[in-house]
């Protein structure tokens, strides 16, 4: 096979990850463990939400009505009836001039319409002074304004976040319907990479592909599996690369899809199943492969951690969303004015570090292995194929670590 197949847009990397990935499975877990899962099924509520009228102020329930034209100079005088207890419906129904303490989320008795606060409320033994007038609803969540019953609360798709759980709970799921987290076993090659615990000699540098792989992995929904540092061995490759593909759902290569004669992980792909793409439009990042290992979508990641990471928000992301089912990727966006010139090659995507600070975008120009550009950045812009770059003052969006 040849080296390179043929160069494609970004646009077809994105689109062919999206066919490989595979359909994820779906198991159910208690409620406590569902945070940052992925709804595998829509989520109805079983009652009304509230299913009575509350209060959502510590205050009086009055008649709206009563209570026009209150002010500080002449207040509006109720009658104190009582007040209500939380968890217990009140005793009594308010009529004309009177009105009943109630606490926050307690039932709002029958014939109150509306709740005042105590910070508009002055207590007089059994009066109450009213000094700020209230409008029919007021300070009150109605029944089933919320939710009504059988709604639909939260789609599938959707990744749990903490306000999400608490819906669920209100909802009266004990269980929830989720996606099973996909598993991405993670890969380095070359000879130069040793563990993160040995000091480099001259020549080699320390593995940070695989954690910046895995954690990528992680903060999209995956597990990662790492099958440590393979040398530049065929025969080694091969056993690691068809281990990993045999055990997890997909695999993410860090190295070994340069030009160089020695590489070797896109001819093992091939061997193993398949080379789709070997060869994007992207800087940094051009020589990435994607194939697959029998069915198991194969990533060939470029070995300079900055490429590697451009590569993962890039393309990778669109796989790993495939994967978890998530409908509302995590990433984040911001527009910001550019600061400077960016200038760019035609006929590929360029992506440009950039720091975000009040609303302009400072590009941090660095080559491809270094990683301090990585940290110091808030995100990338992105400049379009058909661009030779853009112009200081230019308002460009940022997509965001």
């Amino acid at each position: 096979m040849s080296i390179f197949l043929k160069v494609v847009p970004v646009s077809e990397a994105i689109t062919t990850v999206r066919r490989i990935a595979p359909a994820p499975a779906q198991e159910t877990v208690p409620l406590e463990s569902a945070a940052g899962r992925v709804l595998a099924a829509d989520v109805h509520s079983d009652m009304d939400i509230p299913g009575f009228n509350r209060s959502v102020v510590d205050g009086y329930a009055v008649r709206a009505a009563d209570t026009t034209g209150a002010g500080d100079a002449i207040p509006a005088i109720l009658h104190q009836k009582g007040r209500v207890e939380m968890g217990h419906q009140p005793e009594s129904e308010i009529r004309p001039g009177e009105c009943i303490y109630v606490p926050t989320g307690g039932v709002l008795p029958s014939g109150a319409d509306a709740v005042v606060m105590v910070e508009n409320a002055e207590q007089a033994k059994d009066q109450v002074l009213i000094k700020k007038p209230a409008s029919h609803g007021e300070n009150v969540l109605l029944y089933n304004e919320d939710f009504s019953k059988l709604d639909r609360v939260l789609g599938r798709g959707r990744r749990l976040l903490a306000q999400d759980v608490g819906v669920l709970a209100a909802a009266g799921c004990a269980t929830v319907r989720v996606f099973c987290k996909p598993v991405i076993g993670i890969l380095s090659t070359g000879n130069e990479i040793v563990p993160v615990t040995k000091r480099p000699d001259a020549g080699q540098v320390r593995d940070s592909n695989s954690f910046i792989a895995g954690a990528f992995a992680e903060e999209h929904g995956c597990t990662p599996h790492y099958y440590g540092i393979v040398e530049d061995d065929r025969t080694a490759l091969r056993a690691a690369l068809k281990k990993a593909a045999g055990e997890c759902d997909a695999v993410l290569i860090s190295g070994g899809s340069s030009k160089d004669d020695r590489d070797m992980a896109a001819s093992l792909i091939a061997e193993l199943g398949e080379v789709i793409i070997h060869g994007i439009a992207i800087a940094p990042g051009k020589p990435t492969i994607i194939g697959r290992a029998g069915n198991i979508p194969v990533i060939g990641l470029p070995g300079h951690p900055a490429s590697a990471f451009i590569v993962l928000v890039a393309i990778v992301r669109h796989l790993l969303d495939g994967m978890t089912g998530d409908s509302r990727p995590v990433t984040k966006r911001v527009t910001a004015r550019l600061a400077s010139n960016v200038p760019s090659q035609k006929g590929r995507e360029d992506y440009i570090r950039v720091r975000v600070e009040e609303g302009v975008a400072t590009p941090l120009f660095g080559k491809s292995g270094l990683l301090n550009t990585l940290v110091k950045s808030d995100g990338v812009i992105c400049i379009p194929a058909g661009y030779e770059g853009l112009e200081t003052g230019t308002m460009v969006e940022v997509l965001l670590w």
